[in-house]
């Protein structure tokens, strides 16, 4: 299975995760939940358990979990009173309405868990001649040696014309002493060796010769408990960095550009631009498990942190409104809010028609 299609999988599932929380808080606090479906638009296909109809739509571009009372609109059957969204207390409707965003926070934290006792971390002062990243191009502009050569991440170089290299120090002196040259690299790819003709640079600083690539390091294990708190550590430096990155992302000078997409102008810098699952999937292309396994934890923050933001009907902005009411005992008057509703749902079918056409125009990689 190739890690487009692993990307694939994981973001129906985290979809289906979040879903499946307000889907089983509803039912833990005695809501009615009528429908649970993967999509929107035109059904698909869909079968009936108990009073809940469960299925597939043709656009898979989300999911949802009607329940009972949640529209302020609906009219509710009478013999549906008190098991409605609206009858229930301030602390049930919290649950029903975050537990898909706190689920996303509890997904990535397992992941990065997970990833951390089973790999170990990078530890800086052991380098290893095993490639970790291949530099494309040169501050001219001219290919980078180890691009024009066909290296990639992953090889690990064992020997320069011949005379074996055990560490990063021997392989950076081999490959310093012939600026300029032609040198035969022994690589190790995928359990087979096999020789790599590299012409090396000169570096402009040094002059020495120069390849065009950063190490891997060394990975040592980490104790469990010390693990735990560099996942938390993890997800909370994730959210943090993805409040920032939104906030970045809506700035009017930054919706401005993104704009531009729709008239060609699709060379959007990174630091701006959204991603749609076309370009998730394509991210886990190429990726081992580990990297894989973290890119599906970001992905969940990014889910968790966007679901959780103050704004109605995302479901922080339920959250919000039911605080509201909670502290007000007042009932908020949903009309005036059908006009922030409109606003912020506009907003998202921007972005995600500009990540999608940015995703489909000028695909996105790792680095840039």
């Amino acid at each position: 299975m190739t890690g487009g299609i692993i990307m694939l999988v994981a973001v129906v599932a985290s979809i289906m995760v979040h879903e499946a929380g307000h889907y089983f808080a509803a039912r833990a606090v005695g809501i009615k939940a009528t429908e649970f479906f993967f999509g929107f638009g035109p059904k698909i296909w869909s079968t009936k358990r108990g009073e809940t109809e469960f299925g597939v739509k043709a656009i898979p571009l989300g999911g949802y979990v009607r329940i009972a009372g949640m529209d302020p609109f609906e009219e509710v059957d009478p013999e549906d009173r008190g098991r409605t969204y609206r009858d229930k207390k301030f602390w049930q409707k919290s649950l029903v309405v975050m537990a898909g965003v706190i689920l996303h926070f509890f997904m990535a934290y397992v992941l990065l868990f997970g990833v951390i006792v089973g790999y170990g971390l990078e530890n800086p002062d052991k380098p290893l001649t095993t490639v970790a990243f291949v530099q494309t191009t040169l501050d001219d502009g001219s290919p980078a040696p180890a691009a024009l050569a066909g290296l990639k991440p992953g090889d690990t170089i064992v020997a320069v014309d011949g005379t074996p290299v055990d560490s990063w120090d021997a392989l950076s002196a081999a490959i310093a002493a012939h600026p300029g040259d032609s040198v035969e690299l022994t690589v190790e790819r995928d359990g087979q060796m096999i020789t790599i003709e590299a012409t090396l640079a000169a570096a402009p600083d040094t002059g020495k010769g120069y390849l065009g690539i950063s190490p891997a390091y060394q990975r040592d294990p980490v104790p469990v408990f010390t693990a735990a708190g560099l996942a938390g550590r993890t997800v909370g430096g994730l959210t943090l960095e993805t409040f920032k990155a939104i906030g970045n992302l809506v700035k009017p000078s930054s919706l401005a550009r993104l704009a531009g997409a729709f008239v060609g102008n699709t060379d959007v810098p990174d630091e701006i631009r959204p991603v749609s699952p076309v370009g998730i999937v394509r991210l886990g292309e190429g990726l081992d498990l580990r990297s894989l396994l973290g890119l599906i934890a970001m992905v969940n923050v990014v889910l968790g942190v966007f679901n959780g933001l103050p704004l109605f009907p995302l479901d922080g902005g339920h959250f919000v409104v039911a605080l509201w009411e909670r502290i007000t005992h007042r009932e908020v008057d949903m009309r005036k809010m059908m006009p922030v509703a409109a606003a912020v749902m506009a907003l998202v079918i921007f972005l995600f028609s500009v990540a999608l056409l940015l995703d489909i125009v000028n695909p996105i990689t790792l680095g840039g």
